[in-house]
């Protein structure tokens, strides 16, 4: 295993923070963002030598490129950007005022393609780099009351495969890890929840937002072990432009897919009819 220089958005809680664990244990340098000094001390403490924190608010897109620069000029080239940062929000579509969906999009989808554009003239120039953004199951899958999150990752996971494309050529690889059910906490103190105020959805609705209270903290998933994979990817010379993460969305995708693939059959006829 090879040295590397991660950047790693949002290395306070979840992934970005067990990825950061495992990645300095494992001997590599990590550059990480959070949003205070508290945190940035915090996070420093883990490692004084090769933990190095940087105050960043992913939504304050014309502070990003100047900490990229800094970044790499005090620490030298970044070898992998994970984008991590993000949160969850949940509400039924009709409860849900769109300056919420404004805010999710900001920082899951804006957010990161904003810190990704700093990084990817570095990446193009040196002819390698690793781009890793964090999306979901949720970007394959749906589910009632998460229509905001499921936009946003279901953004990033195409944003991902376009930019890889783009990149091939210049031997920069990304890669959109969706993880499933972890023990994290977005389901719990990260979660945006919007106000119940319609009764009509209570039946559908209701048995959703309590089982998924019930579960955070007990998801089948290991963060940490998550993060061991994502160290092994960023080890793969030709690493997939998808990653799965989890029994769980491995088997709720693969149903996706086949009862798509089952509509595309019992549709074709009418498919066709509108060619020529």
């Amino acid at each position: 295993m090879s040295t590397k220089t991660f950047f790693i958005t949002g290395v306070s809680s979840g992934f970005g923070e067990a990825l950061a664990r495992e990645a300095l244990a494992a001997g590599h340098r990590v550059i990480g963002t959070v949003r205070n000094d508290e945190a940035r001390r915090a996070f420093e403490g883990l490692d004084e030598t090769r933990a190095h924190g940087m105050l960043l608010d992913v939504t304050d897109i014309d502070a990003i490129p100047a900490v990229v620069s800094d970044a790499e000029a005090r620490f030298g080239p970044v070898d992998v950007l994970v984008n991590n940062a993000g949160y969850g929000h949940e509400g039924i579509f009709e409860e849900s005022p769109l300056d919420e969906m404004r805010r999710q999009f900001e920082v899951n989808v804006f957010g990161a393609v904003a810190v990704t554009q700093a990084f990817v003239p570095r990446f193009r120039e040196r002819r390698r780099g690793h781009i890793v953004n964090i999306t979901s199951m949720g970007g394959f899958i749906t589910m009632p009351g998460i229509a905001y999150y499921c936009g946003s990752k279901f953004a990033l996971e195409g944003i991902s495969e376009v930019l890889g494309k783009e990149l091939s050529p210049f031997g920069v690889h990304v890669t959109a890890v969706a993880p499933g059910s972890f023990r994290t906490d977005w389901a719990g103190r990260s979660m945006q929840r919007s106000p119940r105020s319609i009764p009509d959805y209570d039946a559908t609705f209701d048995p959703i937002r309590q089982a998924r209270q019930e579960k955070s903290g007990k998801q089948l998933g290991d963060p940490a072990k998550a993060a061991k994979a994502m160290l092994a990817l960023v080890e793969l010379p030709a690493p997939p432009a998808h990653l799965l993460l989890g029994s769980d969305a491995l088997a709720l995708v693969r149903d996706k897919l086949e009862a798509m693939a089952d509509d595309m059959t019992t549709w074709e006829t009418l498919t066709r009819s509108t060619d020529g």
